[in-house]
């Protein structure tokens, strides 16, 4: 049976038993230490990526909402006040304005122009060829002429329109609404007169080379808008 190391020389190698092991923790410690060192830069660059990229849009890409061009401007065109033909503010021509202006006074003036010793068919009639073909079908009913147009007919009345386009209301793409003043002056058998005179709000549209109305009203309650 062997002999037994002494005690002093046991704890020597107890003692460097324990140094032999410090040793290797502290490799293996510094060792993972600069692995992580070295794989930093790697897992930091797409921070400083990023950071790259947003001082270049700070500082001055094209897509940067306070970003300067350096391409010259090209400033429009102006005109002076003196000069300014305010036709070009119309989508029509002044041949247009003046045509449906024409066609809204003409309606006015067959509105107020009335032989009560024919029928109201007739009267209506002259109307219905200057309307659209869904205006003409409201003025087609003459229902409501009731007895007033028997007791002007015995009468012998006759009305003559008198119409005068007094401004723009509004007006669309293809659709103008004219303030008109008409008047209806009335004549009887026996020489006697009335006169009616009120502000109409008439609606043209529109047809081809023509216009035509699509709504006649009395200017405080007529169209504001379109034909809509």
């Amino acid at each position: 049976m062997p002999n037994p190391l002494p005690e002093r020389a046991q704890r020597a190698v107890f003692i460097g038993l324990i140094i032999v092991l410090v040793a290797f923790g502290l490799y293996l410690s510094f060792g993972d230490f600069g692995q992580d060192a070295e794989e930093d830069p790697a897992a930091a660059s797409p921070e400083t990526e990023s950071g790259t990229s947003q001082e270049s849009e700070g500082t001055g890409g094209s897509g940067g909402p306070d970003a300067l061009s350096t391409v010259e401007p090209s400033p429009i065109p102006t005109t002076g006040a003196e000069d300014v033909n305010v036709l070009d503010w119309f989508p029509f021509t002044e041949e247009e304005l003046r045509t449906a202006g024409a066609a809204a006074r003409a309606f006015a003036e067959a509105y107020g122009t009335i032989d009560y010793t024919q029928s109201p068919e007739s009267y209506y009639a002259s109307m219905e060829e200057l309307a659209t073909d869904e205006f003409a079908e409201v003025l087609s009913d003459t229902s409501r002429v009731g007895a007033f147009w028997d007791q002007m007919s015995e009468a012998e009345a006759v009305a003559e329109g008198r119409a005068e386009v007094e401004s723009v209301r509004t007006f669309g793409g293809d659709s103008i609404t004219f303030v008109v003043t008409a008047q209806s002056i009335t004549e009887t058998g026996n020489a006697e007169f009335d006169e009616e005179l009120g502000e109409f709000a008439v609606t043209v549209v529109r047809s081809g080379d023509s216009w035509q109305v699509f709504d006649f009203q009395p200017a405080d309650v007529g169209q504001f808008g379109g034909e809509e």
